[in-house]
């Protein structure tokens, strides 16, 4: 094994959290832009509604083949060297956007783009556990991933303006513009975290051993399942929630775009601080307690909401408890391997998430289309539980001494937390 070089300088954590959160941000909002701004681009390009669809899930499928095959690179390259890759990449495609001239080099640069998001998939929070002591992760995770929400605060608004007023193409050239950014400040201001790496040579071979090796660890089988169904439960929630909203209250586009809204803000709100309380009292109560709240908001959907009015608290409420999760679950993650084995687990968990997250919409459409959205929300919120009651039974919390040391999940390891940066302050 090598250890990855460090770099010397000494950057502020809160310059790492902001490089990182800044990443999140251009690459979610590359990924939600497409939706509210397909019609116009089937106008302008001449595409037929059929196929606009196929331009979404081309972007996943790249995502979740080349997030199984970046895992294994990180482990070898080193976490820094994948960010700068994979932002590279993704700063090239969303510039390629403006030569598009139809549907074939649309999805061209779909495909392109897709496999960038595919290399960067889970290098955020891979960063994270390597960069970072595990009782700060949480900390860090959670302000982070909060890149997500702000995207759909402000980037999708942003950029459905700026397309309504000056094309499809120009969304992409603001978040190409932003992604460039988050590479110059990994390139300049973000070090090379002192973890060792992967020493044996890339193969395909190789990586299939790998990817069997972390799953035979304890507790990393039931921490990919319990991602897998986190993705599965929020997609038979959510998919059809605005079709029924518009059929059952005739809720506008506006009510709904202004729903979205509201959840962005529950999140932006909730995650940073669900990570900092995780760091304190432990992952699992605060997982167990989200899962828990959030399958019976979404058993009581159906009830509670009588009119588009009384949709906005009770989606705010799912939001809170979406975000309660995700960062005190990410951070869970990150000590369930080695710190050389980290990319695989975090790549392979996000391409688990992208097959959850589809197989719950496939399965969604006929359930909506038969017994109703009640159906939907019954099996969200048992999806849902499901996730809680695996990871409070089989996924291990590591114990953490006062150094931020623990134990990490493949047999009692003390791993030491990377000790040249300094730990960031309990406050942002």
């Amino acid at each position: 094994m090598s250890r990855e070089p460090v770099s010397e300088s000494r950057p502020s954590p809160f310059l790492v959290v902001f490089a990182l959160w800044l990443l999140v941000f251009s690459a979610s909002s590359q990924i939600m832009i497409i939706s509210p701004i397909l019609p116009r681009i089937g106008e302008e390009l001449a595409i037929r509604e059929g196929l606009l669809g196929t331009l979404v899930s081309a972007y996943s499928l790249m995502v979740g083949v080349f997030a199984l095959i970046s895992g294994p690179i990180s482990d070898r390259i080193g976490r820094r060297r994948i960010l700068l890759l994979g932002t590279g990449i993704m700063t090239l495609a969303l510039l390629l956007h403006g030569l598009v001239d139809g549907y074939a080099s649309f999805l061209a640069v779909r495909i392109f783009a897709g496999i960038a998001g595919g290399v960067l998939s889970g290098a955020a929070v891979s960063y994270i556990g390597d960069y970072f002591p595990y009782h700060k992760r949480g900390w860090a995770t959670g302000w982070v991933m909060s890149g997500n929400a702000f995207g759909q605060i402000a980037g999708i608004p942003l950029g459905v303006i700026l397309a309504g007023s000056y094309g499809f193409k120009a969304p992409f050239y603001v978040f190409a513009v932003t992604m460039a950014m988050t590479f110059v400040l990994l390139w300049a201001r973000v070090p090379q975290p002192q973890v060792e790496l992967h020493g044996e040579r890339l193969s395909l071979a190789g990586s299939i051993r790998g990817y069997r090796e972390i799953m035979a660890l304890p507790g990393v089988r039931a921490g990919a399942l319990a991602f897998f169904m986190m993705f599965l439960g929020v997609s038979f929630y959510v998919v059809y929630l605005p079709t029924w909203l518009e059929m059952e209250f005739q809720a506008s586009a506006t009510d709904i775009a202004t729903l979205f809204l509201v959840g962005g803000v529950a999140n932006v709100l909730t995650g940073p601080q669900a990570g900092k309380w995780s760091d304190r009292v432990g992952r699992k109560p605060i997982i167990l307690f989200s899962c828990v709240g959030l399958s019976l908001v979404m058993l009581l959907t159906t009830v509670l909401v009588r009119n588009m009015t009384l949709a906005y608290p009770v989606f705010f409420a799912v939001m809170v408890l979406v975000a309660m999760r995700i960062s005190p679950f990410s951070a869970l993650l990150t000590a369930l391997v080695p710190d050389n084995r980290r990319g695989v687990l975090m790549s392979f968990s996000v391409a688990l998430g992208q097959v959850g997250f589809a197989v719950g919409g496939a399965i969604a459409g006929p359930l909506f289309a038969g017994p109703g959205y009640a159906s939907n929300t019954i099996l969200g919120a048992v999806a849902v539980l499901g996730m809680g009651i695996i990871v409070w039974l089989w996924v291990p919390e590591p114990k953490v001494d006062a150094l931020g040391r623990h134990q990490d999940g493949s047999g009692g390891r003390r791993v030491e937390p990377f000790r040249a940066a300094p730990a960031p302050p309990p406050e942002l």
